[in-house]
């Protein structure tokens, strides 16, 4: 059926988007060969999750206007574009960060809301496994890209800066192919949409809540991945790669675990345990990474947790605002990772000063506890009442059936 062929694709497109959850593999060898510290290596990622987001708060709004199959396919050239020029980083690390940063971050934010978007419609009655399998591909991917890059680097003896090239041009031929396929549902060019003012949305109790954890959950995700071959200073090269790769494949997992919950309990409670669970993990770090086995077991939870952010808050926007608005809506709350991107700096400054992550860590799980009691306080997410809102007058027909 062709709404499984467009998930299919969707899972394609993130397994490529996601190469940048990957960061902290190259880290090592950018500071050794550019001659950067820590908190310099990563001003990439962190530039990547200031571009991304704020590029998704325009296209939340465009992809309705043109359409889920141009949108991806602009985000593909972008993305892979953007990882080419990063391989210029040989002559000035400069072209990294613009590359990687702003350009690729830029095409992300053109085409991760594509699959979700798309593939919520296709899959109504699912919304959160939906959810879970269309981005699960984002933070498994990274897990092939670690390895890949890491074999690039150690076995074939390829610089960085020429990983990113080759890794580039895969890119740009994968994610604008399978952005191709992207289409909405035949039916959905009829769906009469009012649209909700963005005051009155940000004005929403609900909302604020939502940001505030959302924001905790994606600091602690960054943080813990962008650094995790330096959480355990007594690993190795490769025992730091199998870690990303942990934290990959259990984000990917954690993706659709958390969606299938989702789907089968009460918002609220699963959005604060998942924050907890977290918390718990940050909190009690110094005691779980004494040895390799503990940097492993620490990725994958750590792993797992943060898969389920990329999920809950889309379904939560869904759930509350309806399918039809998630990329208008989902494009505001998604913009909680600009702040959020500010965490692995913040934990790099630390490192360099203090040769520790763990007073971020630490203050990140103290920010998530906050989140939980924050969200306890909030209306239930099913209680979105239309009148809420006032609505703009003029009824327009929703182009988004646009392929």
């Amino acid at each position: 059926m062709k709404r499984y062929r467009i998930l299919l694709a969707a899972v394609a497109m993130q397994m490529c988007l996601g190469a940048t959850y990957a960061w902290s593999v190259f880290v090592l060898p950018l500071k050794q060969i550019a001659a950067i510290l820590q908190s310099t290596a990563q001003l990439p990622f962190s530039l990547f999750y200031f571009a991304f987001p704020a590029t998704m708060i325009v296209t939340g709004t465009l992809l309705p206007r043109i359409g889920p199959r141009r949108c991806a396919v602009v985000g593909g050239l972008l993305f892979g574009g953007g990882w080419m020029l990063a391989s210029m980083g040989r002559v000035h690390f400069a072209f990294t960060i613009l590359g990687i940063g702003l350009m690729a971050g830029i095409g992300v934010g053109f085409a991760y809301i594509v699959p979700i978007a798309t593939c919520v419609r296709w899959f109504p009655l699912q919304k959160g496994v939906v959810t879970g399998v269309a981005v699960a591909g984002f933070g498994g991917g990274a897990a092939l890209v670690s390895y890949a890059a890491g074999s690039l680097m150690e076995t074939v003896g390829m610089s960085p800066f020429a990983a990113f090239g080759l890794l580039g041009v895969l890119f740009l031929l994968l994610v604008a192919v399978a952005g191709a396929v992207m289409e909405n549902p035949p039916d959905s060019s009829g769906i009469v949409l009012q649209r909700l003012p963005v005051t009155g949305v940000l004005r929403d109790r609900a909302f604020v809540f939502l940001y505030l954890a959302m924001f905790a959950g994606l600091a602690a995700g960054f943080a813990v991945n962008a650094n995790m071959k330096e959480l355990y200073t007594g690993t190795g090269v490769q025992a730091g790669v199998k870690a990303v790769a942990a934290f990959a494949l259990a984000n990917a997992a954690g993706r659709i675990t958390w969606g299938w919950i989702f789907d089968r309990g009460r918002s609220v409670v699963i959005l604060q345990t998942n924050l907890l669970f977290q918390a718990a993990l940050l909190l009690l770090h110094g005691f779980i990474l004494r040895s390799e086995t503990g940097l492993a077991a620490f990725a994958a939870l750590a792993g797992f947790n943060y898969g389920g952010i990329l999920v809950l808050y889309a379904s939560a926007a869904a759930e509350r605002w309806g399918s039809e608005r998630l990329s208008q809506i989902y494009g505001w709350l998604f913009s909680a990772n600009i702040p959020a991107a500010a965490s692995p700096i913040i934990a790099g400054i630390a490192f360099d000063h203090l040769g520790s992550f763990s007073p971020v860590l630490w203050g990140i799980g103290g920010l998530m506890v906050c989140g939980a009691i924050a969200l306890g306080m909030q209306v239930p997410l099913k209680s979105f009442n239309k009148s809420n809102f006032k609505l703009n007058p003029d009824v327009t027909h929703d182009p988004a059936g646009a392929n």
